[in-house]
Order: structure tokens, then sequence, then C-alpha cells
């Protein structure tokens, strides 16, 4: 086994790491924006519910 071999698998195995790590860091983002958009929908159905509930006590 040669020194360029060896500085292959080396290149491999970072690479390897660090696109896992980039991945990961990738689906934790889009995990974080999908449930802000779940947060935010459900914020606004319960904004309307407690409006509608609010106003019909009001009349």
């Amino acid at each position: 086994m040669n020194k360029n071999s060896l500085w292959t698998i080396v290149g491999v195995v970072l690479a390897v790491v660090i696109a896992w790590w980039i991945v990961s860091a990738l689906f934790s983002i889009l995990w974080f924006i999908a449930k802000l958009a779940i947060v935010l929908v459900v914020a606004v159905i319960v904004f309307l519910v407690l409006r509608g509930l609010f106003t019909s006590k009001a009349d």
C-alpha cells in the first residue's frame, strides 16, 4: 500500500464524515421548518376558534 492510496482512503473517509454531518444538519433544519409550519397552522386555527367564541358571546 503506497502513500497515494492511503491518502485516497483518508479522503474517502473524510468525505463520508463531512457528507454525513451536512445531511444531518439539513434534515435538522428541514424538520425545524416543518414543525414551525405545523405550529403556525395550529396557532391560526386556535386563534380563529377563540375569536369565534369571544365574538359570539359578546353579541
